[in-house]
């Protein structure tokens, strides 16, 4: 393939392969019992956030702002922030709120963490006041997946609270669509564990219809679980490519010694595996008997649909442990994958992938930093027979006649992104279903009499 268009002179981005990192940290804050997020900068970003959450989740989604103007660049958001504080805590009456910073903030040096105790200290006559968290997210310093894990590591951060060791275990699933939250859940409690999975968004953002409008919508991990993650027995992080300084899961082990097990996204069977045995490790249980049929559902699967994976080439793109998890599942299908590529700048990344994919060719690109510029560039060259990533890659698709198959975040051009499950043996039977279908799809298609027995 071509250079890529990288370089010391070349620092443009266009079309990037990522979002900003305020967006994360929204999600991960929704995903709090009783939270709304608060986004300490223009009124803009707000708007670009709650444009892709929406469209993604099909729900409504909240996030107030301190709603900076010229006034407020030039002399600072304090003001600002308190009478934005002011009103949410009137108009909404949160449990929690979850402040998170935008670029425009961190420029100008707003010190949040001193605006919110100058707030709660004075005297506001606050009947139970909220928890106020908050979290610095500059998009010049992350990505959308860096901003969701800085948040939960500072919700965690500002709620556990030591004490007694207790038998539970807390789970830190990673930026996964609430379906593989929910399947998670199920996973947990088929194990018999008293868990918290934080945070936990399944809920609050694919939730039944309702009847009247709800401010704040129910569900959430509760902020009195997230304060036992402190005395919690052990915690598991489904993370590859996350750095300690981000972790939540290091953070409780560093100030409650907190055991602590971290595993890649469970996609596919040996990375679902892998989960399981720590499972059945941290419960002394084996493998519930309905999720080892499913597993033995699966591999009957694989050996019925191997003949129209093997060897067909894919494009992988997205969130850096989404791009881990899928290359592994990809390569144990049969599939080849020619470029892996991420927006984000972990430096973990073909580290990572080559531990879980060994059957990578060793010659195969593994891009961080990447664009869609770039990623055309290499799809022209590679020409592989299929896409595998969000909906920002719809115009590369198009542009390339190169088939998309839509699984990740975001996914605003088709109604299944908050059910796409991704996890699990369960998870693996879906993509498997979704990937074979379409190859034998495009095999249909380009057959000259249209035959409808393959």
């Amino acid at each position: 393939m071509d250079k890529p268009l990288t370089g010391e002179n070349f620092t443009a981005t266009r079309n990037a392969c990522k979002l900003c990192a305020p967006l994360g940290a929204c999600l991960a804050f929704r995903g709090i019992e009783g939270c709304l997020p608060f986004l300490h900068g223009s009124q803009g970003c707000a708007t670009y956030i709650r444009r892709y959450m929406i469209s993604h989740f099909r729900e409504p989604m909240d996030i107030a702002s301190s709603s900076f103007g010229e006034e407020s660049v030039v002399f600072g958001g304090r003001q600002n922030l308190f009478d934005g504080l002011t009103h949410v805590i009137e108009g909404y009456k949160p449990e929690v709120i979850g402040i998170a910073t935008t670029c425009l903030a961190e420029t100008i040096g707003d010190d949040v963490n001193m605006y919110v105790k100058e707030y709660l200290s004075a005297d506001r006559k606050i009947v139970d006041p909220p928890h106020i968290l908050r979290v610095s997210t500059p998009s010049y310093a992350g990505s959308h997946a860096d901003g969701y894990q800085w948040a939960v590591r500072a919700i965690v951060d500002q709620l556990a609270v030591d004490g007694p060791n207790e038998k539970f275990i807390g789970i830190f699933p990673g930026m996964v669509s609430p379906a593989d939250l929910r399947h998670l859940r199920e996973l947990m409690e088929d194990f018999e564990m008293d868990f918290s999975i934080v945070p936990d968004y399944s809920d609050p953002l694919d939730g039944p219809v309702w009847g009247d409008y709800h401010k704040i919508p129910a569900g959430g991990t509760p902020a009195r679980e997230i304060a036992k993650l402190g005395r919690a027995s052990a915690v598991i992080e489904l993370a590859s490519t996350i750095a300690d300084k981000q972790s939540a899961a290091s953070l409780l082990d560093e100030k409650f010694s907190t055991a602590v097990f971290r595993v890649g996204l469970p996609i596919g069977i040996r990375q679902t595996d892998k989960f399981c045995n720590v499972l059945e490790q941290i419960t002394g249980r084996p493998l519930p008997a309905k999720h080892e049929a499913e597993r033995g559902r699966l591999v009957d699967c694989y050996v019925d649909g191997h003949k129209y994976t093997f060897g067909k080439e894919v494009v992988i793109y997205g969130e850096e442990d989404f791009v881990v998890g899928m290359t592994a599942f990809c390569c144990e299908i049969g599939l080849k994958p020619v470029l892996c590529a991420s927006g984000g700048k972990s430096g973990k990344l073909d580290e990572c992938i080559r531990e879980v994919a060994p059957e990578l060719d060793a010659e195969t690109p593994i891009l961080e930093g990447i664009d869609f510029a770039e990623i055309e560039i290499a799809a022209l060259n590679l020409k592989p027979d299929l896409l595998i990533g969000n909906s920002k890659g719809f115009s590369l698709s198009r542009k390339t006649g190169i088939p998309l198959i839509r699984f990740g975040f975001p996914i605003h051009d088709r109604i299944s992104g908050p059910r796409s499950l991704h996890l699990g043996y369960r998870g693996a039977q879906r993509l498997f279903d979704t990937i074979v279908d379409k190859l034998m799809e495009m095999k249909q298609e380009s057959n000259d009499i249209g035959y409808t027995y393959i």
